[in-house]
């Protein structure tokens, strides 16, 4: 599967979006409580999901269930421009009781539709890690015969990471790098 370059930009963001809220200052996990407070602020995010669809898309952290794993690997090959539907993913995503009426809200939003599918793919990349971002369609380094090697290579047609290169902290430091700048760009001050 490869992912358009939309949604390998947006999938690390989303990440590091996660990342944020699941511990305190203190180290104690309070992604519960975060997320909680998130949802209750839903009539507020609303207004940044066309600037910023991650942080807005992490109030439906769980709050999918997928169905049709072919449908979703589709969407994410897709631009921006060329996404489906929301309401043509019925059957393929389904939502949790609590997600549904946080989608209400989203879906009275002008762009709601296609905020929700934005949110439904990197909810389905998050929860499929195998999905590898270094796919990105439309990449100039990837030729032709480079493709069908991997192909052979991966019989599942997964580009999969394996588990050391999910532990290395190398890739955590360039999620949070990659935050930090994109943080900056929209105005906020920089933690270093």
């Amino acid at each position: 599967m490869k992912l358009s370059s939309y949604f390998y930009d947006l999938r690390s963001a989303y990440q590091a979006e996660l990342d944020d809220l699941v511990s305190d200052s203190e180290g104690k996990d309070v992604l519960r409580k975060r997320l909680a407070e998130k949802r209750s602020e839903i009539g507020f995010l609303v207004k940044m999901m066309e600037l910023a669809p991650e942080m807005v898309a992490v109030v439906f952290h769980q709050g999918f269930r997928f169905a049709k794993p072919s449908v979703m690997e589709h969407l994410l090959s897709q631009g921006a421009d060329n996404l489906p539907e929301w309401g043509t993913l019925t059957g393929a995503v389904s939502l949790e009781p609590w997600a549904a009426s946080l989608a209400q809200t989203v879906l009275r939003e002008p762009g709601g539709t296609a905020f929700m599918v934005v949110a439904a793919g990197l909810e389905y990349l998050h929860q499929h890690a195998r999905l590898a971002p270094a796919a990105a369609q439309g990449d100039t380094d990837h030729d032709a015969d480079e493709d069908a090697e991997d192909g052979a290579e991966h019989d599942d047609d997964y580009n999969a990471l394996s588990a050391d290169d999910a532990a290395d902290p190398r890739n955590s430091r360039t999620r949070d790098e990659a935050s930090s700048n994109w943080l900056a760009e929209v105005g906020f001050d920089r933690k270093d």
